[in-house]
């Protein structure tokens, strides 16, 4: 027997996608900020807009690419962060879906559960609410889709479809 916690696969951020997103939302929160400073509104309303929504950009930004530095691994007993940060585990996953038409992040994958599990996030990357799990986002589109196929190969063995 094979030892349950050993690393079957990985997904591991794309760095020009993390770069990517994360610049672009960083402009975003810059550009607004200069227009707030440099042509400021005449209502303080939309100025307090201007700046709020900028600030805020640029903190999504950075936790965008402090979260997205994280490898996400798969092991037979479950999908985890490398730190330990469990994203769901293989006996709780009712369905994988990574089709075209499927509500899914960019080159990723959602998981359905059996049980809800609390929020959790960790932006680009993955997220999860109630019996949903997204993964996706800044990830190679071949390690998402490798991912998901051992998952998909591993509920099948469990079911006794194999």
């Amino acid at each position: 027997m094979s030892d349950p916690d050993e690393v079957i696969e990985r997904i591991t951020p794309n760095g020009p996608r993390r770069v990517v997103a994360t610049g672009m939302l960083g402009l975003l929160g810059s550009l607004l900020l200069l227009i707030a400073v440099t042509t400021p509104p005449v209502s303080t309303a939309w100025l307090l807009f201007l700046v709020a929504i900028g600030a805020g950009a640029l903190w999504l930004s950075w936790m965008i690419w402090s979260a997205s530095a994280v490898v996400l691994e798969l092991t037979r007993e479950v999908l985890r962060e490398e730190n330990g940060r469990v994203l769901a585990r293989i006996d709780n996953i009712k369905s994988v879906d990574r089709g075209f038409f499927a509500f899914k992040p960019a080159a990723g994958f959602r998981i359905s559960l059996h049980e809800r599990r609390p929020r959790a996030t960790a932006p680009g990357l993955w997220w999860r609410r109630g019996r949903m799990v997204m993964v996706g986002g800044v990830t190679s589109g071949s390690q998402t889709k490798s991912v998901a196929d051992l998952i998909s190969v591993m509920l099948a063995e469990r079911r006794g479809d194999m």
